[in-house]
């Protein structure tokens, strides 16, 4: 019963908290590009020249190829490797940015009276900006290439969301760690490094005949998969997320205990943040 209260109070605080929270996350990413000639602007210039490296060297260069599963026909690689991305930026970046938060705040986490757990839902936040900026030009750039919206893309909110508490739940135990371990945030990029390869953004299981049955099953668990390939079936595929039972049970089973063990991880530590910091 204990435990249940810390949630719910954790939970007020934070809804409590949402004009501060949207203005610290405004900052937050105002402040990432301060001092530069264009500012924000870089924010975007970097994906989408990573989308277009990926897609010349896949495509082009390895001669990749992607197709419907519905329908078996063939569709534009860049396409499908962009809706594969944009989810993987996003939690590339809230992760990256919000293990280190509650060291690059110090100065608030100090404070006696400012509510700490609020810090890592701010880069959450400050990373949605961008994340939304790249789910409009992709949908603009599906429809001029003949894949017009439909209502399958309102599930594009439903994976959104997936995300964001899959990933509030990892960012809670990294910044939490990374106040009395430094190298976490190196850890944790070495990780997403590995992570992007393992979750098959620029491959796919209908491709990669040589991996065991096994093996694929076990790469199927991984949470980002559900939620990329949730991405592709709202743009692409055209299939709804009731339509993969399974993978949607292990994907909250896993959601749930990652938001408990890194709440659990964090609630831990917290008393002695500041004395670190």
């Amino acid at each position: 019963m204990g435990e249940k209260r810390k949630n719910e109070r954790m939970l007020v605080h934070i809804a409590g908290s949402r004009s501060m929270i949207w203005n610290l996350a405004k900052n937050d990413l105002r402040k990432k590009f301060a001092g530069s000639a264009f500012g924000i602007f870089w924010a975007f210039v970097q994906p989408v020249i990573t989308v277009l490296l990926y897609w010349f060297v896949f495509e082009k260069g390895l001669n990749s190829k992607a197709t419907d599963l519905r329908t078996g026909l063939p569709i534009p690689f860049v396409l499908w490797l962009m809706a594969g991305l944009i989810p993987w930026f996003y939690f590339q970046e809230a992760v990256n940015g919000g293990t280190g938060v509650l060291v690059e705040y110090s100065y608030l986490v100090k404070k006696v009276v400012f509510r700490i757990e609020i810090l890592p839902i701010v880069k959450i936040v400050s990373s949605l900006f961008t994340h939304l900026f790249f789910v409009v030009f992709a949908v603009a750039l599906f429809s001029c290439m003949g894949f017009y919206p439909d209502l399958y893309l309102l599930q594009v909110v439903y994976y959104t969301f997936c995300m964001i508490l899959f990933t509030t739940g990892i960012v809670y135990m990294t910044s939490a760690v990374n106040v009395f371990f430094r190298d976490m945030k190196e850890v944790a990029a070495i990780v997403l490094q590995i992570g992007m390869w393992v979750t098959p953004i620029m491959w796919s299981f209908e491709t990669m005949t040589s991996i065991p049955e096994w093996a694929a099953s076990l790469l199927r668990l991984n949470p980002m998969y559900y939620i990329i390939a949730g991405y592709r079936d709202a743009l692409i595929h055209k299939a709804g997320f009731w339509e993969h039972p399974y993978l949607t049970l292990s994907f909250w089973l896993f959601t749930g205990v990652s938001l408990l063990f890194g709440r659990f991880v964090f609630q831990r530590l917290r008393p002695h943040f500041a004395d670190v910091l």
